[in-house]
């Protein structure tokens, strides 16, 4: 390979930002010995000696903010520049950040190549070059493979090194549906003017666009310098700018925090987490801090605190009546006090299950005013009695508690020895599952330690009976906790009712007993009933979860939404179930084009295994608004290459004509689907890439969730997210959207 700008670049090295922690992040330079064998790099350290490492011993290199480590120590915006070297032996993986997205990608082809090439001649013969397909997750007929081999063997050696590996490599990831489209506006002598790039902005892309615009992505993106000199966008540029975040599917406006944070705490939507302490089932699993870590993590502004007397008088946390393991409680106020405010400046609620004895209770108490300090809410804010929520904005890096109190926070506004200092206190049906009812049923009052009373202020738990009886007796700041079944229920029989009681009242659901592997239930149908705190298993990676998280996707990942104004009005008529007229009908259309896809991973790591990949668009709101459509799908990740131009449907779009290129990273489909939607405000669009399978389940490649409100028009790139939400990097759909007002 001598010659190869690619391997000078490697044996040349480059500075790397290697990470152990948030205070540990220290530059270090690595380079690709002459032998192409070995990894050298530099340390601080006087005596180190390990400073090489063989390219053998790798055993993978993990692409993007993947490790624990690189999830924790980093931010979500170095996403695309960050990998983890992993070793065969037991060797601590290298957690790197690189300078731009290219050094990142060359060492993956690297790790990938060096794989491939059996017999370390640095060429690659037509067997290794099958074997390097199959790493990078492409299957192609062998004809077809051997006509481009014998097309990139420029030099007629029977094998391919240096830039023929290259040319073979840009001939694989070659993007057609790219070349459509820019050929379309491309109009200055083979590039797009500013004035092209207005064009295709305004008429595709549906954005108000100006020549300062235009001038501001060209600058951003092209990377030749002569192109960007004289004002002009070429292809390459043109690609850049596709896959740039403002230019994705998500509204970039909605990536920071866009709505009114003013309101009442309860005129919003709350991220918020089940039995948090748990990291996998409800029954054996393990306990620990590092789940609170995740989910704060994640975005989660309610978390749940079960309590129990412990030894040495120190309270514990864990699952009462079970076999999960224990925690204790100031080692998960600590790891709660680090990470609360990590993601959101956004207050947290603490939900605390206390069963714990009076001594104990007062030792919470002792220990969460010790080490939350002032970011504890233990009295109103302002002067008087308050008569609503106060707003995120006002609680911003603060702790409410929610939990049982003694008496109606009036009480604590009454002159001094007219308090209420009865320490029994009704246990009320909250946050317990069906085991635990029978010894609930044993002990019919708890007592509770005044330290303890006094810290709930906002969220004083309560127990539901009604809604008539809740609109004459329950306060502003009472709020109560259902059960997933019950909670169900009175959004399909009394979702108005429900919904009023929602606007000045706070409520929480939680997860049946029954579900004792930690499955979630859909969320949906609580927010259409208004339910701010709808609680899932954040351990747990499912439908539900991502449906969970693409609805706190947005508003700056804060875990708060604001609720739609029809769900704020006390008097509101709204009702998802019967959809009577009103200010939430604003029917739309939805046109989805699913062009294609690029870069999809290997979901089985069978060497022969290769995937056929579908994809699934579904959209999810009121009962009516509810869908799901799928393509076709590609066989073998699309195994041949056509050059016959075909007609296809564009919705709307200026371009009609797309030339079927070749599906080894970027599997085409060019299907549409069209979806009806009546309200809007509460719709969020699903779209899933599974693995076909004949004859059992699907397989799970990716997915991306986000509100209906926060799509953007034309031609997109959608991300695609893993199984536990973290990126796939390169990974990702192209699809056209529009969305028209519904006759």
């Amino acid at each position: 390979m001598e010659g190869d700008p690619d391997l000078q670049f490697l044996l040349q090295g480059g500075d790397l930002l290697k990470v152990r922690s948030s205070s540990w992040k220290k530059t270090r330079y690595y380079r690709l010995m002459e032998d192409c064998e070995t990894m050298w790099y530099e340390s601080k350290k006087t005596f180190k000696t390990n400073q090489k490492f063989l390219l053998d011993d790798i055993s993978a290199v993990r692409i993007g903010r993947q490790s624990e480590g690189l999830k924790k120590y980093t931010e979500e915006h170095v996403e695309c520049r960050c990998f983890s070297i992993m070793f065969k032996s037991c060797r601590k993986n290298l957690d790197l950040v690189a300078s731009s997205e290219e050094e990142e990608l060359l060492l993956w082809i690297l790790s990938c190549l060096n794989k491939a090439d059996k017999n370390r001649d640095d060429k690659l013969n037509i067997s290794e070059l099958k074997n390097f397909l199959h790493l990078i997750n492409i299957e192609m007929d062998d004809d077809y493979t051997e006509m481009l081999f014998k097309k990139c063997d420029t030099s007629k050696s029977g094998y391919l090194a240096g830039e023929e590996i290259e040319h073979f490599y840009d001939l694989l990831t070659h993007r057609e549906e790219i070349d459509v489209i820019y050929g379309e506006y491309a109009k200055t002598t083979g590039f797009m003017s500013p004035q092209n790039l207005v064009d295709f902005l305004i008429k595709e892309q549906r954005e108000k666009a100006t020549l300062a615009d235009a001038h501001n992505i060209i600058q951003k993106n092209e990377p030749d310098e002569n192109a960007k000199e004289k004002k002009l966008l070429s292809k390459d540029g043109f690609l850049m700018y596709m896959h740039h975040p403002d230019a994705l599917v998500l509204n970039p406006d909605h990536r920071e925090v866009y709505q009114d944070m003013s309101q009442p705490l309860n005129h919003y939507f709350i991220s918020s987490s089940h039995n948090t302490y748990l990291m996998e089932d409800q029954l054996r699993g393990p306990s620990s801090t590092e789940a609170y870590v995740k989910a704060l993590l994640k975005g989660c502004r309610c978390v749940e605190l079960d309590c129990w007397d412990g030894s040495d008088d120190e309270p514990e946390i864990y699952h009462g009546y079970t076999l999960t393991s224990k925690i204790l409680f100031k080692d998960v106020i600590k790891a709660i006090k680090e990470y609360a405010f990590k993601v959101s400046d956004y207050p947290v609620i603490l939900s605390l299950e206390n069963n714990c004895s009076v001594k104990q209770q007062e030792v919470m108490a002792q220990h969460m005013s010790s080490i939350l300090g002032s970011a504890l809410i233990t009295s109103p804010l302002g002067d008087g009695m308050p008569i609503n929520f106060p707003s995120p904005e006002e609680l911003k890096g603060k702790f409410l508690i929610k939990g049982k109190r003694l008496n109606k926070l009036e009480a604590s506004f009454a002159p001094e020895g007219e308090e209420d200092d009865d320490t029994d206190m009704t246990e009320e049906e909250d946050d317990e599952d069906e085991h635990e009812e029978e010894q609930r049923k044993k002990k019919k009052k708890l007592k509770l330690a005044k330290e303890l009373s006094d810290m709930v202020v906002y969220c004083r738990s309560v127990p539901f009976h009604s809604f008539e009886d809740a609109r004459e007796n329950q306060s502003f700041y009472e709020i109560s906790s259902f059960k997933e079944g019950k909670a169900m229920k009175l959004a399909e029989e009394s979702a108005n009712s429900y919904i009023r009681h929602n606007v000045d009242k706070l409520s929480r659901v939680y997860p049946a007993g029954s579900r004792a592997g930690s499955s979630n239930y859909n969320p949906v149908p609580l927010w259409n009933a208004g339910c701010q705190i709808v609680a899932l298993n954040f351990q747990t990676t499912c439908t539900n979860m991502d449906v969970n998280q693409g609805r706190f996707l947005v508003n700056g990942k804060s875990g708060y939404i604001l609720k739609p104004a029809f769900m704020r009005d006390i008097d509101t008529e709204f009702d998802p179930i019967t959809l009577t007229r009103g200010d939430w009908l604003k029917p739309k259309t939805l046109h989805v084009m699913v062009i294609s896809a690029q870069q999809l991973p290997k979901v089985n790591q069978k060497e022969s295994s290769i995937v056929d990949p579908l994809v699934k668009v579904a959209v999810y709101g009121v009962a009516a608004d509810n869908a799901e459509k799928e393509t076709s799908y590609v066989e073998n990740n699309g195994t041949f290459f056509c050059q016959t131009p075909h007609t296809c449907a564009f919705p709307l779009g200026v371009v009609s004509k797309c030339i079927l290129g070749n599906h080894g990273f970027n599997p085409e489909w060019n299907e549409t689907f069209q979806f009806d939607v009546y309200v809007p405000e509460l719709a969020l669009v699903r779209f899933t890439v599974e693995d076909y399978d004949s004859v059992s389940d699907n397989e799970f490649i990716g997915q991306y969730t986000l509100p209906f409100n926060s799509l953007k028009m034309g031609y997109r790139q959608v991300p695609l997210l893993n199984r536990n939400g973290d990126v796939l990097p390169s990974a990702g759909l192209f699809v056209h959207i529009m969305v028209l007002d519904a006759e």
